[in-house]
């Protein structure tokens, strides 16, 4: 059974099983502890397969069943493994966090091209992959959940990233309308979140306390968000109790951006 805080979400996923992307550690492991003890069976997706291994390690000790595998969003094949894998383990597929992600800092007069396309292929041409390759076994099932962690970026600019990660996060906002619309008809739902703001390593390392204080100051609520609180409504959009919510961007940043 479920331990720790999973009275919190109680088993509104239990028997559902959920793939999600950069879950070594972060926010996305956050994630993956929320649904896990919400019920659902895990594959942990990774760049660092040996942190997603660990992750996938506790989750299994903590909550229930995990599996780990080493995923590169930018490879459409290492993407079409991870899938054959959680099949293989489980047998279906039902929730799909499109989580993995980078951001530079780099101002617009100096970001070059390259740093451009490392950014869109991991930020925008990763949920894409993931997603394409997914949806032949969610419309099989005639059933599916899709999450993308877009960015407040997406709807605004970013607060920390350079423009080509807010044009790279405003593009997964596009792309949750478009592939919601369309996959609406098989019983698929996707819909995305846009963090402000959240308390995670990557945070911390591309700030300084200085600057962390001055963003805290200015929020209507005077904190950083938590990787648990993302991971709560993570849960809520991937169960039945959000069926009839698709194509929608939900902000989650204490009030930073209101629109």
């Amino acid at each position: 059974m479920p331990k720790g805080n999973a009275k919190l979400v109680g088993n509104m996923l239990e028997g559902k099983v959920a793939i999600v992307t950069g879950a070594a550690r972060g926010m996305g492991k956050a994630i993956a502890t929320r649904l896990s003890e919400a019920g659902a069976k895990l594959v942990i997706a990774d760049i660092d397969y040996p942190g997603a291994k660990r992750a996938a390690e506790e989750l299994a000790l903590a909550t229930g069943d995990a599996v780990a595998v080493s995923l590169d969003v930018t490879d459409e094949k290492s993407v079409q493994a991870m899938v054959d894998m959680a099949m293989e383990a489980y047998g279906r597929m039902d929730i799909l966090v499109n989580n993995a992600g980078i951001l530079f800092r780099t101002r617009f007069p100096k970001i070059t091209l390259k740093e451009w396309r490392a950014m869109m292929d991991v930020n925008l041409d990763g949920v894409f992959l993931c997603t394409k390759a997914v949806i032949p076994v969610m419309m099989r099932q005639k059933q599916g959940r899709i999450v993308n962690i877009s960015s407040s970026a997406g709807r605004s600019v970013s607060t920390l990233g350079g423009a080509h990660y807010t044009a790279s996060k405003a593009g997964v906002l596009g792309l949750t309308r478009a592939v919601a619309k369309e996959m609406a008809p098989h019983g698929i739902t996707c819909n995305a979140i846009c963090p402000g703001l959240i308390d995670t390593k990557m945070a911390r390392d591309t700030t300084t306390a200085d600057e962390i204080k001055g963003y805290i100051d200015s929020f209507p609520i005077k904190r950083l968000g938590t990787p648990k609180e993302v991971g709560d409504l993570v849960v809520f959009l991937a169960s039945n109790r959000a069926a009839y919510i698709t194509g929608a961007s939900i902000d989650i940043n204490g009030g930073d951006l209101m629109m």
